[in-house]
C-alpha cells in the first residue's frame, strides 16, 4: 500500500466541489506538490506514492501522476476554500 494507506484510483474526482476522495487524499495531495517542486522523477513519484512501477507500466503512471497532479494544484487554488468554510471532518 502506498503512503497514504487508502486505496487511490487511477484518476481522482474531476468535480468542481471538493469530495470524499480529495479529503482523503489530501496528504497525498500535498506529497505530490513537494515532490514536483523538487524534481522527483516520474519513476521515484510513481514508486513511491502510488505504489506503480514506471518501468513495467510507463503509460498508466504518466496518467495517475498527471491525473492526479492536476487535481492537487485544483486543491490549491480552488479546493482549500471549502476546506477553510467547513473544516475537515
Amino acid at each position: 500500500m502506498t503512503t497514504t494507506q487508502m486505496p487511490i484510483a487511477d484518476a481522482p474526482p474531476d468535480e468542481a466541489v471538493l469530495t470524499v476522495y480529495d479529503r482523503d487524499h489530501l496528504k497525498l495531495y500535498m506529497r505530490l506538490l513537494d515532490a514536483e517542486t523538487a524534481g522527483a522523477t516520474l519513476e521515484e513519484v510513481s514508486s513511491v506514492l502510488f505504489g506503480i512501477d514506471a518501468t513495467a507500466e510507463p503509460e498508466r503512471a504518466r496518467r495517475v501522476r498527471d491525473s492526479h497532479l492536476s487535481r492537487a494544484r485544483w486543491m490549491t487554488e480552488q479546493g482549500y476554500r471549502e476546506i477553510l468554510k467547513h473544516g475537515l471532518p
